[in-house]
């Protein structure tokens, strides 16, 4: 890519520190980052419609006189006073309300004045207007030319206006169409393909010349889109790829057992194992026979028993003179983790130590020393495992769980925690379900495992869409299950609302149940809560003092509360399906007949309810997971929105599934072919290097 791209925005006209700062929050810190961010749409401003040919709903661009003009006031509004002005062509009139204004756009709006305008066209009592519309006065004798292109609209931030943006970005374009681009996809790969040059496939999103360019654009129909997904999914398989072939090369912890331990711990176990449990048992001990580290991604459906899985592939480990270490996102789960794992290995005569981020001053210097002696075998924690103070005796093995909850810089952090440049085991662990062919895209540097059967005697939960106007009545059916010794989740959603929003809704549920059953001991955790706080409250729950926990979606995967049978989720269409089967996982644990209730308000859409129709006809998680997938994109399912990983500049998982064989083709194309400029651009343009996916060790 040509040297100008590389170099920082402050080279463009209109960048000073301050729109710097806006940019970097954008991620946009070079030329090239400009290049690589692609508009969300585009808007024509090429021709002017008549008045009388507007169709509402959308942007146009129209010419008009200024027929009348007055300043209207208002009651209420956080604006009391209103411009609205009456505008007129031959074809037909408009009105035009600006809430804020200027003592400029009121000279502007003056009457007899010709203006060209631009923006959402609506119909209100029977006739057109536009609410603050762009505008500017036009000169009858000297009108400034229309657009030659349709024009760009980016994606923005606070302060930076599209305009500034697209005057930015405008520049680099023009760079680009003045400059000779090298090529970072095979000449003859491209051809054969049919797919444009790197330079004119740019050229055709950030500026269309047609209108047929706009309508293959907006139904990602374009060549140059074809040929951008192609090659971002190229990239990230490749980064993975190389990681993969680099932790290959990697000497590994040896692994030698005569199985005493497992024996012990089987024999420990109130359950058997089930077929898919021992059939995974058996993938990993494969892994722990290969001359390489193990790097390999476990899917269970909630309650599959994956932690049993984990912890019998910690013994080979730890009997062959390594330690083995487990991570999760949060402290109760972690804390739950540590429960088991102590119950089952103290009999066994092994050492567990637990670290979290809430471990302080001498108590966590006690837990340092222990997990740098070779009296601790196993040790469980958050992320404060991979913070710098901690070093390990001689870690061997790492299993993560809830494993889209850390990025793939975390999971290298800890990696690098090994002492004797081996590289350790990993067993990356998940219950959000992702199908097979998703999951094979995203985790292209892991193997692939999956427990598909859950342990007998867990006993399906009966789902039921029950609307929010038989409120009273299931408050008097949890009273009754309170009372015969059960325990009930009431989970209040907002989820696109301010925290602070959902925090008040479940606010208001934990008075009123508190008012309507002063018999029972109800409790409420919130995410803007200490996490101190919200471990105690849940405990209380756990431990059956509180009977009725209200909550926001804070309620982890993975907590564990035998006696509570009923879930009730309050406006569950703001969730996505997985997220909810997560939620109802929490119930069915124990002997008792489970329920899980979707509280709906009145006036949904079919298409909303024809969706909570899917969670309550499935118990199988993957094939909700299916299901969320095609209604509700990859982002999404994976929750991969607040981490950032997988978090893809054109590419759309779920819709690109297609180009799957094109790009494990061209991958090891370019792998084969070894050509490392391009491969290492490729790189660079869409995966970056600060991402860490290829630095191991």
């Amino acid at each position: 890519m040509g040297h100008w791209s590389v170099q920082g925005v402050r080279f463009l006209k209109g960048v000073g520190p301050k729109v710097t700062e806006k940019l970097k929050k954008l991620g946009l810190e070079s030329q090239r980052d400009l290049l690589f961010h692609l508009p969300l749409r585009y808007e024509d401003r090429t021709r002017v419609t008549p008045i009388g040919g507007l169709q509402p709903g959308r942007k146009q661009l129209i010419e008009a006189e200024v027929l009348q003009v007055a300043i209207n006031f208002r009651r209420q509004g956080p604006s009391k006073r209103m411009l609205v002005a009456k505008l007129e062509d031959p074809s037909g009139l408009l009105t035009i309300r600006l809430f804020f204004f200027s003592s400029a756009q009121q000279q502007q709006l003056q009457k007899g004045n010709k203006l060209r305008l631009f923006g959402d066209v609506r119909i209100a009592q029977g006739e057109f207007e536009m609410i603050h519309p762009e505008f500017e006065i036009l000169d009858p004798q000297n009108s400034p030319p229309l657009e030659q292109n349709l024009t760009p609209v980016y994606p923005t931030t606070d302060g930076l206006h599209q305009l500034s943006i697209t005057k930015i970005i405008r520049q680099v374009i023009v760079q680009l169409d003045q400059n000779d681009m090298p090529e970072t996809l095979p000449k003859t790969w491209l051809l054969q393909n049919n797919f444009p040059d790197f330079k004119s496939a740019m050229l055709s999103l950030h500026s269309p010349q047609q209108q047929i360019d706009t309508e293959l654009i907006a139904n990602r129909r374009h060549p140059a889109q074809y040929r951008f997904i192609v090659e971002e999914l190229t990239a990230h398989r490749l980064a993975l790829l190389e990681k993969r072939i680099s932790v290959q090369k990697m000497n590994n912890p040896s692994i030698k057992t005569n199985g005493t331990l497992h024996e012990k711990f089987i024999k420990n176990l109130p359950f058997e194992l089930t077929m898919a449990q021992q059939r995974v048992m058996a993938e990993l001990m494969q892994d722990f026979g290969r001359s390489q580290p193990m790097m390999r991604l476990l899917q269970g459906d909630v309650g599959s028993g994956k932690t049993v899985v984990a912890a019998l592939a910690c013994l080979p480990v730890i009997e062959s003179g390594f330690q083995a270490a487990m991570m999760a996102p949060t402290e109760i789960l972690v804390e739950q983790h540590y429960q088991n794992l102590k119950a089952w290995f103290t009999p066994l005569g092994l050492k567990v130590v637990c670290l979290m981020g809430a471990d302080k001053g001498k108590k966590r210097n006690q837990k340092l020393s222990l997990i740098a002696s070779r009296e601790t075998h196993m040790v469980v924690g958050t992320h404060a495992l991979f913070q710098e103070s901690v070093v390990f005796n001689n870690l061997g093995f790492i299993v993560i769980d809830e494993q889209h909850r850390f990025g793939v810089d975390q999971r290298l952090a800890l990696q690098k925690k090994t002492t004797n440049q081996q590289m350790p085991h990993q067993l990356i662990m998940t219950a959000t379900p992702i199908p097979r062919t998703l999951a094979m895209s995203i985790y292209a540097d892991l193997d692939y495992s999956q427990i598909d059967e859950l342990p007998p005697g867990r006993k399906p939960v009966t789902t039921s869409i029950i609307p929010e106007t038989k409120r009273d009545s299931l408050i008097h059916r949890v009273a009754a299950s309170c009372l015969e010794g059960g325990q009930v989740y009431w989970v209040c959603t907002l989820i696109d609302e301010s925290e602070v929003m959902q925090c008040e809704a479940a606010e208001t549920t934990f008075l009123s149940l508190q008012a309507q059953l002063p018999e029972l001991p109800v409790a409420l955790v919130h995410g803007r809560m200490k996490s101190a706080e919200k471990e105690a409250i849940i405990n209380t729950f756990k431990n059956g003092e509180t009977k009725i926990l209200v909550a926001t979606t804070v309620i982890e995967v993975g907590v564990d509360v035998p006696n509570a049978s009923i879930m009730i989720i309050e406006n569950p269409e703001r969730l996505g399906l997985s997220q909810i089967h997560q939620l109802r996982g929490r119930v069915g644990r124990g002997g008792r007949e489970s329920f899980c209730i979707l509280l709906v308000k009145q006036g949904l859409s079919v298409q909303v309810l024809n969706r909570l129709e899917i969670i309550r006809r499935y118990q199988d998680g993957f094939i909700i997971a299916e299901k969320d997938l095609e209604l509700r994109g990859a982002g999404e399912v994976l929750g991969t929105r607040q981490t950032g990983e997988a978090s893809f500049k054109i590419a759309d998982l779920l819709q690109d599934q297609r180009w799957f064989d094109t790009v494990d083709e061209l991958a090891q194309l370019m792998l084969d072919t070894d050509n490392t400029k391009a491969s290492e651009m490729l790189l660079e343009n869409w995966v970056g290097y600060k991402q860490g996916y290829t630095e191991v060790g």
